[in-house]
């Protein structure tokens, strides 16, 4: 009977080695998916339109700071009607007629080339702080489908575990009964799928967290993305 307990046990061990032994995630990684999800992502994802819009309001400030150059021009006429002389009589320094005039103000022209670089630099920056979190994304991303990719493989080793350690205590059960096993190794098995139903509860609970991580950031169910 020591032999046989033994021999079971042996078994069990194995039995769970094998299952890990059999199990990998690299050739589960889909990277063409992994690709959309990162798109999907820098298009769905609220701190990057964030980091868009900062963009494209330094585009704007840009393009206002350009406009913004005729504020320093200022124009005047006079309009003298047909029926009036050229020179006032009254007032020989006021002349009537169509005059133009063209204001320069000297103060803001000096400032308009500081203030239209100031623009492009925010604009630069903002480029950059958008390039930068590009990146940082993507890297998230990819760090969440791997984590689901673990979680999903995991889950599926823990419940092959449970369909084998459920097999065995079957087994056991029907030696047990035959009297060809001892309790001691019927109620090891029964703990040991016990405990295999328990991981797989969790790893399902994991699981379950991750699609949900992943979801959140590609701004869509996995299901959705073809």
């Amino acid at each position: 009977m020591k032999t046989l307990f033994k021999t079971i046990l042996t078994a069990l061990v194995f039995l769970s080695l094998n299952t890990f032994a059999q199990e990998s995630m690299i050739d589960d990684v889909n990277y063409t998916m992994l690709e959309k999800y990162i798109q999907s992502a820098k298009e769905n994802f609220p701190r990057k339109k964030v980091f868009e819009g900062n963009v494209e309001r330094a585009k704007s400030v840009v393009s206002a700071a350009n406009i913004s150059y005729l504020d320093i021009l200022s124009a005047s006429y006079i309009y003298r009607p047909d029926d009036k002389t050229a020179v006032n009589t009254l007032n020989p320094y006021n002349l009537n007629g169509f005059q133009f005039g063209a204001n320069i103000n000297i103060g803001q022209f000096l400032q308009k080339p500081a203030m239209a670089k100031k623009a492009k630099t925010e604009l630069k920056i903002a480029q950059l702080e958008n390039e930068e979190y590009e990146s940082t994304l993507t890297m998230e991303v990819k760090r969440r489908y791997y984590n689901y990719i673990r979680l999903l493989n995991d889950l599926k080793i823990k419940t092959q575990n449970v369909q084998d350690n459920v097999s065995a205590v079957e087994d056991l059960k029907n030696k047990y009964e035959k009297g060809t096993a001892q309790l001691e190794a019927y109620n090891y098995a029964r703990s040991k799928a016990a405990d295999a139903s328990s991981s797989k509860i969790q790893a399902e609970a994991d699981y379950l967290l991750a699609k949900d991580s992943l979801e959140e950031i590609i701004g869509k169910k996995l299901t959705e993305i073809k």
